[in-house]
Order: structure tokens, then sequence, then C-alpha cells
């Protein structure tokens, strides 16, 4: 209705016009006097009303525009209605560098809060960071307010496409046409991507506000890993550790160093090559059995979070072995778990198997060419149990009687004898033998030979996964799946007659994580955000007996999946901060786990923001510093003070002008004039 109001505006306009409609006619005798007389009333007259008429409709114009700033406000808030409001907080581990007394993280929260107070009344918000939003949906400004207060440092993170990925989910199920993004953030090289992708940022605004430090250089333990598959007990471990270096360290090199159950056990110095790596040696030797908490550390000042590196294992796990030869006994296969104290092996003849397989972790079947009914009963009810069973056959022409007994185990069966020598060419990186087994397989490593072969074929319900194949994509070494444990079967015998699988790179390591499976892992060195589980053996896992996670402070139910005899338990989607942690259910044993931060967020190189600038570019691209962000979306005003009251107190100046005008300054300029 003020806006309506406008139109009074026309009336100073007619009052204007009507007075110099009015003349008033002055008899003269002379008509020279009377010509000087029109000419300079009409030029005061002139002058007198354009001042008056700029005056009155200024007073009106000011009056109208206090009395309708509400309606401004209304329209640029259903404006910015329209579009969503999102703020990004990267709460990476990196943003946990200081600059100065606080950290990046710490800038970009109050930067981000100071823009929530400054926006708009009823302006709601999606807040982002690498954890999951606190609500798909806009808050009001108070939650915002308090959810940013809430937000520490987080073991994930996420790269700009993912976040925009995010962003363009929630404007989808929101269906909201636009969107502004505040986007708080270091710029890492590693996680921001460049150049910038058009069809991301369609239909939004993107405001840029780097929180950056100049910290370039870093020292971080990379990896860690023990030298053999068990800590042995009173015996000399090796434990491999890689260091990186970003940039120049300055000064002297930080000491790596071990400690066990809270006990200093080795130190060394760190010596980087050309390619800023350090690959250094610690033995130590632990006394008791049970759980071990390794810690390694280095005193490294820049950057906190990754110069702890945390391994927990197990000693003297007691893993129990049983080989059933049909023949003379295996001397590869004795070899390779009598080098180690954490195996317990023993050798039996396939005509007096045991009757109960349930004291064993791995059962190898050695050389057989035939399998009785009662020792495939036997072995096919191990696999339902969740136990590992390897088998290693012999050559014979005669396979039916070696069918028989795969049979009761799994849909499979030898289809015929290959004499050809062939070596295997590919193996399964995801393979549960390969995966967290290896630290890095050596480039150009020589796959294994096989003299000659049988040809095995799998039905569907076998769930056949090779780990070791020939070229033309037959099984050298695969992995069934027939109930809960796991059943291998290679294609060849372990002899220097059938090839040197024996003597490869990956016989050694194959058993004895066939021979863990069963049992559970004896080492853990999980890293936060990559959800690799703890597998943890467990019958009859229920709802009463669930998998818990205990920590000083912590008792929480982590996800946990069935897998074969056993739970996977994903650690890190119960928690993210890194140290110790302990599993338990009712019925299980405890097992004692480490959490590790990711090392992405290491290499603390930034991108520089006149590069960035150069690489993101566009009408709806904005760059701004953290102290003017919350100016971004403030309200309508000239600092803090309403628009609403400047324009009154203008209306109060014009009409104070017009007054004089009326009161004072025509009086003296008529006088003049007379």
């Amino acid at each position: 209705m003020f806006l309506i109001a406008g139109a009074t505006l026309a009336i100073p306009v007619l009052i204007h016009l009507f007075n110099l409609r009015r003349y008033k006619t002055v008899y003269f005798p002379n008509t020279r006097f009377l010509k000087n007389i029109q000419l300079n009333s009409r030029r005061q007259s002139q002058v007198q009303y354009k001042w008056l008429l700029a005056l009155r409709l200024l007073f009106l114009l000011c009056l109208i525009l206090a009395f309708a700033q509400p309606y401004f406000s209304q329209n640029k808030q259903g404006i910015a209605a329209n579009r969503m409001q999102v703020i990004y907080i990267d709460n990476s581990a990196s943003m946990s560098v200081k600059k100065g007394a606080r950290t990046l993280l710490d800038a970009a929260k109050d930067a981000a809060q100071q823009q929530v107070r400054n926006a708009n009344p009823g302006t709601r918000f999606v807040l982002l960071t690498n954890d999951k939003p606190d609500s798909y949906q806009p808050l009001p400004a108070d939650k915002v307010l308090a959810a940013i207060s809430n937000t520490n440092t987080s073991a994930h993170n996420k790269t700009s496409d993912q976040t925009f990925g995010l962003l363009h989910s929630i404007m989808e199920s929101e269906t909201a046409p636009a969107a502004d993004l505040y986007y708080y953030s270091d710029f890492q090289r590693n996680s921001f991507s460049v150049p910038a992708d058009k069809r991301l940022t369609e239909n939004v605004h993107f405001y840029n506000i780097p929180v950056q430090a100049a910290v370039k250089q870093n020292l971080y333990i990379d990896t860690a890993y023990l030298n053999s598959p068990v800590l042995q007990t009173g015996q000399n471990n090796q434990l491999i550790v890689r260091s990186r270096t970003t940039g120049k360290i300055e000064g002297e090199m930080p000491v790596l160093q071990l400690s066990i159950n809270g006990q200093v056990k080795s130190a060394a110095s760190i010596k980087p090559n050309e390619k800023n790596e350090s690959v250094d040696t610690l033995s130590f030797q632990v006394n008791g059995a049970g759980w071990q908490r390794i810690l390694l550390t280095v005193n490294d000042a820049s950057v906190r979070f990754d110069d702890t590196f945390r391994i927990t294992a197990r000693s003297a796990p007691n893993l129990s072995v049983l080989v059933l030869n049909e023949g003379q006994a295996n001397p590869y296969i004795q070899a390779a778990f009598r080098a180690y104290n954490g195996f317990r092996i023993t050798q039996m003849n396939t005509n007096a198997p045991p009757t109960d397989l349930q004291e064993y972790n791995l059962v190898i079947l050695n050389g057989i060419t035939r399998m009785e009914a009662s020792l495939a009963k036997t072995i096919s009810a191990a696999l339902e149990r969740g136990q590992s069973i390897c088998i290693f056959p012999g050559r014979t022409a005669n396979t039916a009687a070696l069918n028989e007994g795969l049979q009761q185990l799994a849909d499979l069966r030898i289809s015929r004898l290959d004499t050809a020598t062939q070596a295997a060419g590919s193996l399964q990186q995801g393979s549960p033998l390969v995966k967290d087994l290896f630290e890095r397989i050596p480039e150009n490593v020589q796959l294994p030979v096989a003299n000659w072969h049988y040809i095995i074929d799998a039905g569907l319900s076998a769930n056949q996964q090779s780990v070791l194949s020939f070229r033309n994509g037959a099984p050298f070494l695969a992995s069934y799946k027939p109930g809960k444990g796991n059943l291998y079967l290679c294609a060849t015998a372990i002899d220097q007659e059938s090839g040197n699988f024996q003597n490869s790179y990956f016989f050694v390591p194959f058993l004895y994580q066939m021979g863990m499976q069963s049992q559970g892992g004896n080492v853990y060195a999980i890293t936060s955000g990559t959800q690799q589980p703890a597998y943890l053996p467990m019958e009859n896992a229920g709802e009463r007996n669930m998998v818990h996670l205990y920590a000083p402070g912590i008792d929480a139910i982590p996800a946990q999946h069935p897998n074969g005899a056993g739970l996977d338990v994903f650690v890190d989607q119960a928690v993210q901060q890194a140290g110790f942690y302990t599993l338990y259910a009712a019925g299980t044993d405890t097992v004692q786990v480490a959490l590790n931060a990711g090392r992405s967020e290491s290499a603390l190189e930034t991108w520089n923001v006149n590069e960035l600038k150069s690489q993101w570019k566009g009408s709806n691209i904005h760059w701004l510093e953290p102290g003017n962000a919350g100016k971004a979306n403030a309200a309508p005003g000239i600092g803090n003070f309403p628009l609403w009251k400047v324009c009154a107190i203008l209306a109060l100046a014009m009409l104070a002008a017009e007054t004089y005008l009326l009161a004072g300054g025509f009086r003296r300029q008529a006088t003049a004039a007379q």
C-alpha cells in the first residue's frame, strides 16, 4: 500500500504547474518598466519553485521508502528462500593446522557463524561438513549456529566434486531451483578439483572463502607393518616403518620412537632419500601373550594428527594347523609353518583322520588322489562351522575317486588332466588372500609355473573366485564358499615335479592367511574412512550378543555384517578419533583394534588463490575473504543501521529545508526583488 502511495509524488508537480499558471496584471504608465518587472519576476519564481518542488518530492520519496522497506526485505527474503543457502566447512585433518594461536577450522567456524548472524531474518541454511550433514533440510539460524559450534576435526575427507554432488542431491530432494554455496576450506590440492567442472556449478552461486596458513612442510608416518604374519613371544620381531616428508624440514630430522603397551622399546633417526621417503626397520621383543598395543610416534611439530601410527597384534595366537597326507609329509608345508612359533602343526594320514576338526584353524589335504565318504563328511562339517580347508591334489589318471569327494563338499569336479607346462597369468588383487596381506607386491614379480594341472569345473553354487589364474582363465588356485568357511583348491601338487608354486613369492603368505581366516585377525591397523572391517569369528550372532566397541567414555555398537562363521565389524563407522579400541560380544574373546587417521591430508600443499581464480571463472563464481564472508548475504542497511531509519531522517531533513524556504527564504528573496 505504501508503494501505491508513491502516486502522491504527482501532487507537488501539480501544485507547481498550477502556481505557474496563476498570474497578476500590474498596470504601469511606462511599458519599459513593465517588461523589466515581468522578466525579473519570472526568473525568480522559476528558481524558487524548482527548489521547493525538489524538496517536496524528496520528502515524499524518503517517507514512502521508509514505510515500504519491509516489502523490499520480504521480497529479498523470498528470493533467498528460492535459492537454497548452503555452508560447507572443511573439517578435514589438514584444517587442524594452526595460524597463530588458532586453527584454520576455528577461523572458518567464526567466519561462518558471523555470516549466519548477518543474514536476513528467517534465512535458513544447510550445513555441510566432511561428515554427513547435520540435516538434509534447511535449518534456522539458531540451530545452524549450534551445529557450527559442535563441528570438530573429522577423519573423513570430501573432494570438491563430492561436495557439489551432495549439494545437487539435496537441491533435488528439496526441489530448490538454485543454491548459494559458501565454501570454507584451505583448498588442498588433493581435494579441490582444478579446472572447474561447469556441470557441477549449474544453478549454483559459488562463494569461495580460502582459510589458509603458511605451513607447507610436514613429516608423517605413512604406514607400518610386521615383517611376519604373527607376533612371536620371546623372539625378535621386526616392524617395517615407511615415513614421508613434504616440503623442506628445517633443523634436525625428527626421531621415530616405538612403544609397546606404554613402554619405549626402540628408536631410530629418520633419513629421507631423494624421493622424500624413509624406510626403517625396528626390532623388538614381547614377553607376554595376548594383545599388544604398538605405538609409533615422531616428534614433528608442524602437524600432529599424522605423527602417530597404531598397530594391535596378538602374540602367541596358537593357530592350529592339521595336515592330512595321503603319502609322505610335505617338507614345504612343514618349513612354512615351523618358521614361526605362532602356529602348531599336526601331521596325520588320510587313512586315519580325526573325527572332529573343530580345534584346527586350517586343514590341509596334501597329495590326495581320492577322498573317502567319511573324510568328505568331516570336511563338509568343518566348512559349515567356518573353518578353512586347503586341498593340494596328487597326480592321478583316475579322477573319478577324487571327484566323488569334491562333489560332497561343493559343486566341483575335475574334468581332465593337462600335461602342458603353463605359468599363471594373473593375480586377483581383490581376493581375501591378497587384499590387506601384502603392503606392496613387487613389480615384475614372477607368478608360479605348473608342469601339469587339472582342469577344474565349478557350478554357480560353489561361488568360485580365482586367486591365481592361467592365461586362458582356468584357475591355478581358487577359493570356494560352499558354507561359512573357505575351501581352497589348487590345480596342481606342491612338489618339484609338479611346478614351483611352493617356491614362489605367494606360497607361504597364502598359507598364513588361510590359517588366520577362521580365527580372525591377529594384526589390526585400520585406516579411518576406508570402511575396512575387522573380522571376528562368532557363531549364532544375533541382537542379544552383538559386538560392542569400548574405549574410555565410549560404548558403541558399530555396523556389523555376517561373513562366513563370523562378523565383519566396521569400526570406523562408529568412531572417527584415532586410537585403540576393544571389541567384545558375549561368548567371544576380546579383540583389540587400532584405528589410524587417513594420510591423504598429510600433504599440506594448497592451491594458490590467484591460480584458482584463473581456473574457476564465471559470473556465478565469487571470491571472498573470511572477514567479508559475513557481508555476503547481510540484511539491507548501511552498516548495522536499518535503511528505514536512514530514509526517515532524510525525510525530516527535506521537510526542514522546505519549511526554511517557505518561512524565511522566499520572504527575503521577495524583499530583495522589490
